[in-house]
């Protein structure tokens, strides 16, 4: 399925990549900033797998990053890290902090799990971070069984039999006054997708005939996996950092509108979110009306990320 024309890419200042392992069932998508942008990270489910995220707190000296990713591979993704710094800092990014020439490169991500069923060798994600970060470019970003949404699952609340693929998703829109904004979401949720709009289940635990079976089913078994929906959220509006607080903390309420349940005790969803800085914020007529224009178009468009990448990953052909 062809990516959709407007993506997270749209947002003018940023590139993005991905990459799979060989055989497909994990992989790394990575999100580079053109110059560090400000950034806040909003971590709710109960199992959640991050990299340098406590430094992104509202009251944390550096809250800027240059690099924003996510991974398959639970913790063992986390390592992507490395391969993502060495690319950046051969392309001439980084800076020096408190006087010293050494280059720093302050990034930050999450991992989803994927890892196989059965024993066996782990992928190594460090030059998996490497390639996805030397693959980014501003080309719509692919979405279905790419980049860390590779071995992404849901439904998983019957058990691994009846599952539906998950994978990345993306959506992006113009507005006159606030300009670019997109999202990044990589969905590995336990539970099912729906489309809030018609009410319509598009993802789930699946039922012998094919059909999905809605999680509030007295035949649901208990939650037993761990998993995750990721999700980034980057403006070009130059806001500080508590409105972007918000912003992260609307998209959260519109990915619970998608998937049910949603910030599970076996869940790590976690939702990022930065600015490009490229453009001017518009005059308030009050307080926080930027951030609630940001959130409320951000919220929608990570619901339309979310069906895009269900969509794209189960679609036949």
């Amino acid at each position: 399925m062809p990516a959709p024309r407007s993506t997270l890419t749209l947002v003018r200042g940023l590139r993005v990549g991905q990459v799979e392992t060989p055989d497909g069932a994990s992989g790394v998508s990575v999100v580079l900033f053109d110059a560090p942008a400000a950034s806040v990270v909003d971590v709710r489910g109960g199992a959640s797998a991050t990299y340098d995220t406590a430094s992104l707190s509202l009251d944390a000296t550096f809250g800027r990053r240059w690099a924003i990713f996510f991974s398959g591979g639970s913790l063992y993704g986390l390592d992507a890290a490395r391969g993502i710094r060495t690319r950046i800092l051969e392309s001439g990014g980084g800076a020096g902090v408190f006087r010293n020439p050494n280059p720093v490169v302050q990034i930050s991500g999450a991992a989803l799990f994927d890892l196989p069923q059965d024993p066996g060798p782990i992928p190594d994600y460090l030059p998996l971070g490497y390639e996805a970060a030397a693959r980014a470019d501003r080309s719509p970003v692919r979405c279905g069984r790419f980049g860390a949404g590779a071995g992404a699952t849901v439904g998983k609340y019957r058990g691994r039999a009846w599952l539906m693929r998950g994978g990345v998703g993306s959506a992006g829109s113009r507005d006159p006054a606030t300009g670019g904004l997109g999202v990044l979401v990589a969905v590995n949720a336990v539970g099912a997708v729906r489309d809030p709009a018609s009410g319509r289940w598009i993802a789930g635990a699946r039922n012998p005939r094919g059909g999905i079976v809605p999680p509030e089913s007295r035949r649901i078994r208990p939650l037993r996996s761990t998993s995750t929906t990721l999700a980034l959220v980057v403006s070009e509006v130059d806001v500080d950092r508590p409105t972007l607080a918000r912003v992260a903390a609307m998209v959260h309420s519109g990915l619970a509108s998608a998937i049910r349940p949603f910030h599970s005790s076996t869940d790590g969803d976690v939702v990022f979110a930065a600015s490009t800085a490229r453009r001017t914020r518009p005059r308030e007529r009050r307080p926080g009306e930027v951030a609630d224009q940001l959130g409320m178009r951000a919220a929608e468009l990570a619901v339309d990320a979310v069906l895009a990448a269900v969509r794209a990953s189960n679609a036949r052909g």
